[in-house]
């Protein structure tokens, strides 16, 4: 342990945003009396995550510049037949960076929120809920144990339920909380389920006493089967990131998740719940280089996900969504890089996304303000006059999402491309089709919202639903730029969205930022090192891309959206119904919503009901419980009319009795 990172400033970084949620949660609502109002609930709120903010920079300071490190228990909470169960932090620098990104996004997002949720009669509630969603991922991402990281990853997904469904009269908000609430309980069944078998055969939920015994959980086979240990504890694991970073087909609940305040959409969607599974898997890395088969599961996964999400992108309407399903195709890039064994490319790209990503959702939720609460991208247009700070904004975020050269995105999203292409997996020809595929894709998409909402003529006044929802009336008004509580965070997101990448790609993926914390076996895994003698600095990197493939299948990607929805805006509807079944399979989300509903969910309940017809009812209450003591009555009935009550009758009844006993002897003999 460095002299340099203290136990006491490492517990004020998680602490400090719970105190701000419990400040808000007790004494600025209903449950406490309304002692706080507003302006302290959301002061309180905002002066924790800032002190876990500039804590969280020092913290990094130290790990990159000084080579700090952390490993301790904190304490120990229970100990059961050699088993500790602890709260500990392990901060290196893979911790660090993912404490600093998480705490800015949730600084940004809490400023955001003062001027978003102005109106909100749960303004005080939601600021509790989402400071102590900044507690619980710092808890996941500090924890050095297995039981701690289990704490973390449940209570993200309890506070994101209550996010979500954060507006519980309307009817669409408490489905897709549940929703999310149920998919996530199917990813943390396998979470749960890996972490068990780590528990039973290591003996220890210790990270680094795990991580010890690697090499001998990799000569096990898992009982009764010929499959490798190993290679089923890390698919469990992995399962677990299906569900909380939203993989292919656990990511359903995501794109309804939108039906929550747009705050949440940036907290919960860009840089903090859904990349948590993406942060687990790296710090496993020392499970995963051991199984091959894990590995490419996990690429082939990733790659599905990078593609056919990015695919359902492109007909959505709903500004929300749009910025969705890209965050689902991103995931699917970050995982892809986890596959192929770059574990530092997958997190390189989980910070620079989370900041472009917090960026768009906040972009959208400002234009959604402008324009009074209207999310229909298709009765927009023209907003660059009216919006300025949200229109150049929103353009560097979408610029660095496609893999624009100099632009954050694009060192993390090329670095992904290419490390695949040196991938030796078996699935890594898909992969690499899928990721380069899904470079067009995104930029067509991402430009087809940029043209529609800023460019073009104006239909703001043409919307058929211009009255629905929300109570506003004024909704022919002409759109306004937002308070600067809300651009502030804009231009600041906006900031590392353009420069982050140029600054960290060397330290992070070709220096020694993650030393100790990532495990790679170069011999099996070389691609990170065939990158790393290509690589001759960021500004060769971005003016070599001026000829590589990707770059010119983004600007095809912009071209062609910038074609169709500001040249020719006919030509969408022309395509539409000359393709009407795929635009139909696109439209029913691959249909999976639908085998969810009417297959599993039906299918489920007729067991159930078939378990308690038939089990509960007609077996247990039945037969067993209701059958015996109809035996038991019977037996009672028939030998009740023995008991005559006469004396003579009971000595016959023993002389016949002793009768039948001395026979039932002498023929035994």
């Amino acid at each position: 342990m460095s002299q340099t990172l203290s136990i006491s400033t490492l517990l004020a970084v998680p602490l400090a945003p719970l105190v701000g949620a419990v400040a808000a949660g007790f004494l600025g609502t209903k449950f406490g009396g309304n002692w706080i109002g507003r302006r302290m609930s959301h002061s309180l709120c905002i002066l924790g995550v800032l002190l876990s903010f500039v804590l969280s920079c020092v913290t990094l300071q130290s790990v990159a510049i000084d080579g700090a490190r952390f490993n301790e228990t904190i304490y120990t909470w229970m100990v059961a037949g050699g088993l500790k169960m602890e709260i500990g932090f392990l901060v290196d620098g893979l911790t660090a960076m993912m404490m600093c990104v998480v705490t800015f996004v949730s600084l940004m997002v809490h400023l955001y929120t003062v001027g978003y949720m102005e109106e909100d009669e749960g303004y005080n509630r939601f600021f509790a809920y989402i400071s102590l969603f900044t507690f619980s991922m710092l808890m996941l991402v500090m924890s050095n144990n297995f039981l701690q990281l289990f704490f973390g990853w449940e209570a993200v997904g309890l506070v994101s339920y209550l996010l979500i469904g954060f507006w519980f009269n309307k009817p669409t908000a408490i489905f897709a909380n549940m929703k999310a609430f149920l998919v996530n309980r199917v990813g943390d069944f396998g979470f749960i389920l890996g972490i068990g078998l780590i528990a039973a055969f290591a003996g220890t939920l210790n990270y680094g006493e795990a991580f010890a015994k690697a090499d001998e959980l990799a000569k096990l086979s898992f009982p009764g089967t010929d499959w490798m240990l190993i290679t089923v504890v890390c698919i469990c694991l992995f399962i677990g990131a299906m569900g909380k970073s939203a993989q292919f087909p656990l990511h359903v609940w995501l794109p309804d998740s939108m039906e929550g305040p747009t705050p949440i959409s940036a907290l919960i969607h860009a840089a903090t719940m859904v990349t948590a599974g993406i942060f687990m898997v790296t710090r496993m890395s020392p499970l995963f280089e051991l199984s091959e088969t894990a590995l490419n599961f996990v690429l082939v996964i990733g790659a599905i996900t990078a593609l056919f999400m990015g695919f359902l992108g492109i007909i959505q309407n709903d500004i929300k969504r749009v910025v969705a399903y890209s965050t689902l195709s991103q995931l699917g890039y970050m995982t892809v890089a986890l596959g192929a064994s770059a574990y530092s490319v997958a997190v390189f790209h989980l910070m620079t996304h989370a900041f472009f990503k917090a960026l768009l959702f906040l972009a959208a939720g400002s234009v959604i303000m402008g324009v009074h609460h209207n999310q229909d991208i298709r009765w927009m247009g023209g907003l660059r006059k009216y919006m300025p700070i949200t229109w150049i904004t929103s353009l560097l975020g979408s610029l660095a999402l496609i893999g624009t050269p100099l632009f954050a995105g694009f060192y993390s999203k090329d670095s992904i491309i290419e490390v695949v292409q040196e991938s030796h997996l078996p699935g890594a020809g898909f992969a690499t089709f899928a990721v380069l595929a899904g470079v067009f894709v995104t930029a067509f998409y991402s430009f087809r919202m940029y043209f529609l909402v800023f460019h073009g003529k104006e239909r703001f006044d043409q919307n058929p639903d211009a009255h629905h929802g929300h109570g506003h009336h004024d909704e022919h008004h002409a759109p306004h730029e937002s308070p600067w509580v809300v651009t502030v965070p804009l231009v600041l997101l906006a900031i590392p969205s353009v420069v982050i990448g140029f600054m960290t790609i060397e330290p992070m993926l070709y220096g020694e930022f993650f030393k100790g914390a990532i495990f790679i076996d170069a011999e099996k895994h070389a691609g990170l090192e065939e990158m790393a003698k290509a690589f001759h600095g960021p500004v060769q990197m971005a003016l070599h891309a001026l000829t590589s493939l990707p770059f010119w299948l983004a600007l095809a990607g912009v071209a062609t959206a910038f074609y169709m929805y500001l040249i020719n805006p006919a030509l969408p509807a022309a395509i539409k119904s000359r393709v009407q079944p795929i635009y139909t399979l696109l439209e029913n989300k691959y249909y999976l919503d639908w085998f969810n509903e009417n297959v599993l969910a039906r299918g489920a309940r007729a067991l159930g009901t078939g378990l308690w017809k038939g089990g509960d009812e007609a077996l247990i209450d039945g037969a067993l419980v209701n059958g015996s003591w109809k035996v038991v009555g019977w037996v009672s009935s028939t030998v009740r009319r023995l008991q005559s009550g006469y004396l003579y009758h009971y000595a016959l009844a023993m002389i016949l009795g002793v009768f039948v006993l001395m026979t039932y002897f002498v023929w035994l003999k």
